[in-house]
């Protein structure tokens, strides 16, 4: 059996010191759900899709729906990025904000079996529904 030499643990030793000072990161999971019985449309230019906080007057068709989950603190620019360029792959010309709410994600057990203690996790959700201009 070959014994780990004192190098090895040095290393180890270090790459975790060094891991344990990195800051958690910001990142933006996004999810699409087209709907059923829509024409595919070809993707529009990412850069000209709107954010919109209510529906429209104009006539459109909805797409779908996307939804972004943040994990740490991203700025809302990249989350109206990620949600741009979502909707243009579907081809919208805007995504219409329909929630914005923290919702309890599940819980996270620790401790032994006679001493647990749960801890509810919570996560951001936000979801948008893509529309398609049709004038």
């Amino acid at each position: 059996m070959k014994k780990r030499g004192k190098s090895s643990s040095t290393a180890l030793f270090l790459v975790l010191a060094v891991l344990s000072f990195i800051p958690a990161c910001n990142y933006v999971s996004v999810n699409t759900k087209p709907y059923l019985g829509v024409p595919l449309y070809p993707p529009t230019n990412p850069t000209n899709v709107e954010i919109l906080r209510t529906e429209p007057l104009q006539p459109h068709e909805r797409l779908g729906e996307i939804s972004l989950e943040p994990t740490g603190n991203p700025p809302v620019a990249e989350m109206e990025q990620k949600l741009r360029v979502a909707a243009a792959k579907m081809g919208a010309n805007a995504a219409v904000l329909v929630v914005d709410r923290t919702m309890l994600m599940g819980a996270t057990v620790t401790g032994p079996w006679y001493g647990r203690q749960v801890s509810p996790d919570f996560q951001r959700v936000i979801i948008a529904v893509a529309i398609r201009y049709t004038n």
